[in-house]
């Protein structure tokens, strides 16, 4: 029953309302490990609400202009009259990956599969599929992976949700072929996709992972998501989330990383586009010899505004950690960065690394970034670092001395500024392409993925800077 004693707001009305008349729908064909965790997270949210700019973690993100709008939480499934390239055709190209897509919140195949096992061992598909094929394996990690930095939105997700994607990389299978993840919303009404994802590797396992959140039109939304990844020891995952949403749509992503023993991830977020953007990255390194090398390049304008909240828990010794963000916000662009990294009693040999850089490009355009360590251990490396600032004006005025007009040598002191992420990607074909919707961003010829303006279905022509790099 609703908490009277409590003042809600429309939005959390709304998802009040909804649970309480689709409970039973929601947990129809649930294993009761989910059932209970819906009911869990909906006492939760009724206890704390939506998070708001009081809050400590929320005080320069303006989320409460969304709790008034009417977002629809019930979102039927789509039915399968077509593929998911027909709904959505800006593929990267030379991207050599297998494909899955996520279609208003809901697992999307046409052929029907709702759980396919690939050649290599791969299982992929509908987490409300994995539940029913996998229940030992789905209930020893659904819901055991976030434990901690929880709130009133992530409860809504794990309260919610009506699908999501399953992962499962078995002990010692390397995946060779990427995994694309392509995660679409198309209705014309105000919608709120709710959804989680399980990822699991299980020991001596290596996946790459290129998670992709798209816009087709300008239709307002708020898209909530939920990610928990399970690292078992001595895997290796690459994950980068490329986010290119309109400026009419809210997207929060809130990803879990638990490493065991000599696990590594690599974490790359390029966000592009997006009215309201907050990426959550938690990971705890759990076992000796972990490593999390944590990476994210943001490129906001008009009134964009973009938060990167990024938490590493060095629980246990001999474990290193590495994060590098950099952003370039111009117009009336707002930015936060809020990087944590805890060294827990006993976590000697620590080595982490934490750095922040920013590009205001205009006097409007701000950002408040926060690099934080707390470190409880006497044996450790440990840095952090930030800076805010605008381009070097020795860098242009050098530029130019050598021939290079204004805007050439702006763009290109920009790209540069990026490239010490975008290197980072090791898959080639997947760093080219981002560097040239990079190259297209700073120009601003880069909108939403409505019009494919990258052309990825058609012969590509190489995006060049229109200068002589032999007279820099």
């Amino acid at each position: 029953m609703q908490n009277t004693d409590k003042k809600y707001n429309r939005l959390e009305q709304s998802l009040i309302a909804f649970f309480e008349k689709k409970k039973a729908d929601l947990s129809a064909n649930c294993s009761p490990k989910i059932v209970l965790s819906r009911q869990q997270a909906f006492d939760e949210f009724q206890r704390t609400g939506l998070p708001t700019s009081t809050d400590e973690n929320w005080k320069n993100t303006r989320i409460e202009k969304l709790y008034n709008e009417s977002f629809q939480p019930d979102n039927p499934p789509t039915g399968y009259e077509k593929s998911a390239s027909e709904i959505f055709q800006c593929e990267i190209h030379g991207f050599d990956a297998h494909v899955i897509s996520m279609l208003n919140g809901w697992y999307y195949c046409p052929e029907g599969m709702q759980l396919q096992t690939l050649k290599d061992g791969l299982v992929v598909g509908s987490i409300i599929a994995a539940q029913k094929q996998y229940p030992e394996l789905f209930d020893r990690y659904f819901d055991e992976i976030a434990q901690n930095r929880k709130h009133g939105l992530t409860a809504v997700s794990r309260a919610l949700f009506r699908d999501g994607v399953f992962i499962y990389v078995p002990d010692g299978v390397e995946v060779k072929k990427a995994l694309q993840l392509i995660k679409i919303v198309n209705r014309d009404e105000k919608m709120m996709v709710n959804s989680r994802n399980l990822i699991i590797l299980g020991k001596n396992s290596k996946l790459s992972l290129l998670h992709c959140d798209d816009s087709i039109n300008h239709n307002p939304g708020f898209i909530n998501t939920f990610t928990e990844v399970q690292l078992g020891e001595n895997a290796s995952i690459e994950l980068y989330k490329l986010q290119n949403i309109n400026n009419e749509t809210a997207l929060l992503n809130s990803t879990f990383i638990r490493q065991e023993r000599n696990s590594r991830s690599k974490v790359n977020v390029v966000t592009l586009n997006g009215g309201l953007i907050r990426n959550e990255l938690n990971v705890d390194l759990l076992g000796e010899g972990a490593d999390a090398d944590l990476n994210g390049i943001y490129l906001m304008d008009n009134e964009q505004h973009i938060d990167n909240q990024v938490f590493v828990n060095h629980a246990v010794p001999n474990c290193t950690s590495s994060e590098l963000f950099k952003g370039v916000l111009d117009e009336k662009a707002t930015g936060v960065f809020n990087g944590n990294i805890f060294v827990a009693r006993d976590a000697q040999n620590t080595n982490a690394f934490q750095r922040n850089n920013n590009i205001l490009l205009s006097p409007t355009a701000k950002i408040d970034t926060r690099p934080f360590l707390e470190i409880y251990a006497d044996d450790v490396k440990c840095s952090h670092g930030a800076t805010v600032g605008q381009l070097d004006e020795e860098a242009l005025f050098y530029l130019k001395q050598r021939g290079i007009p204004r805007q050439d040598a702006y763009l290109l002191l920009m790209y540069a500024f990026t490239a010490e992420v975008t290197g980072k990607i090791a898959i080639n074909a997947l760093r080219s392409n981002i560097e040239d919707m990079i190259k297209k961003r700073l120009r601003g010829e880069l909108a939403i993925c409505e019009k494919c303006v990258l052309h990825c279905n058609h012969p590509v022509i190489p995006l060049e800077f229109e200068i002589d790099m032999s007279r820099v």
